[in-house]
């Protein structure tokens, strides 16, 4: 554990692979970048890799002030034990007073190992981060400008508020997709810092063979259209409606999590809360019936057009468009009508 530094950094772990930054990198320097406005100190990435310095501007653009680069061949692929040392190097040497990580299979593989040998807190799966002040309630201690890390436990039914008072850096992960992407500004300036790194052998137990990557298969994030079903649905042979409609109207397909318990379509699909978060043009809401975990995953939808048989579903409280009826009714009223605009 390192002493709280009041006046350190706000950083972010800049994800990358292959020369390509992960996109909750740049979601999360924008966030870094209101907290640290908030405390009123700068905010900083680290960019671990082989041949990645070109990508620093970039980081800067999205809200960086300064982008520690530890350039290294080394470092051309991900190895835990190398990247918490370029971490937990960098950490001690800086003293940042918070450190997040996008929730990746990376994100979440690194940052217990950093926080472990840190021996600093970490809350895994944020949804949201804000700064407050807070009174311990332990010691009844009032503490200022404190890291409010926001997550949804037990299954989702509940909202966690965890604050790490004493173990620095205040460090956690978050989820891609929900903060939002803000546009770049070509016009910021910030610091590039090369720094070296000294890496154990020991951290480089792995040697890479052979690399296969398989590109995903479900890209709800990219989506300008979802039709997503939920519990309603009933079955899954009636999911399939759902896959004409997106299928005709070019969007992807998408699902609640009651649809993804009850096994009418995977996991990859879920969107809410304890899913992926999607801001898309337009989203069809089919047989969903709006509980606040779902939503929160799809409120920000530029147009929401819902379709339930229950008029009261709170779904309707946040669609532009409600359509009370049975959705294998509606939907092939609805393809007919698509189909005959073309024509």
């Amino acid at each position: 554990m390192i002493e709280p530094n009041r006046q350190g950094e706000v950083w972010v772990f800049a994800e990358q692979e292959d020369g390509v930054l992960h996109d909750v990198a740049l979601e999360l320097c924008g966030k870094a970048r209101n907290l640290a406005d908030r405390l009123g100190v700068s905010t900083g990435a680290v960019l671990p890799g082989a041949g990645v310095g070109p990508l620093s501007e970039k980081l800067i653009a999205h809200g960086a002030d300064s982008v520690f680069v530890v350039d290294d061949e080394r470092l051309a692929h991900y190895q835990t034990g190398s990247y918490s040392q370029v971490l937990c190097t960098l950490i001690q040497k800086h003293r940042p007073q918070i450190v997040i990580y996008g929730a990746t299979p990376m994100g979440r593989d690194l940052a217990p190992r950093v926080a472990s040998s840190m021996r600093a807190g970490l809350t895994a799966d944020c949804t949201d981060l804000e700064i407050s002040d807070v009174s311990d309630p332990k010691t009844k201690i009032d503490h200022e400008n404190l890291l409010l890390q926001i997550r949804p436990a037990f299954g989702g039914n509940i909202i966690a508020t965890i604050v790490n008072f004493d173990q620095w850096p205040q460090m956690a992960t978050v989820r891609e997709g929900v903060m939002p992407l803000k546009d770049p500004d070509e016009r910021r300036t910030g610091n590039i810092v090369e720094e070296h790194v000294e890496i154990d052998q020991a951290a480089l137990a792995l040697r890479l063979i052979e690399r296969h990557v398989e590109q995903r298969t479900v890209n709800l994030k990219g989506a300008r259209v979802i039709v997503a079903g939920g519990g309603g649905i009933g079955s899954k042979d009636n999911f399939q409606l759902i896959q004409k409609l997106a299928g005709i109207i070019g969007g992807a397909v998408g699902a609640s999590r009651a649809a993804i318990d009850s096994g009418f379509i995977g996991k990859e699909y879920q969107i809410g809360q304890t899913g992926t978060t999607v801001r898309p043009a337009l989203y069809i809401a089919v047989g969903i019936s709006g509980a606040v975990q779902h939503r929160a995953g799809m409120e920000e939808s530029a147009k929401i057009i819902a379709i339930n048989t229950d008029a009261d579903a709170p779904i309707f409280s946040i669609a532009h468009y409600g359509i009370v009826g049975d959705f294998k009714k509606v939907i092939p009223m609805m393809i007919k009508a698509i189909r005959g605009a073309g024509d």
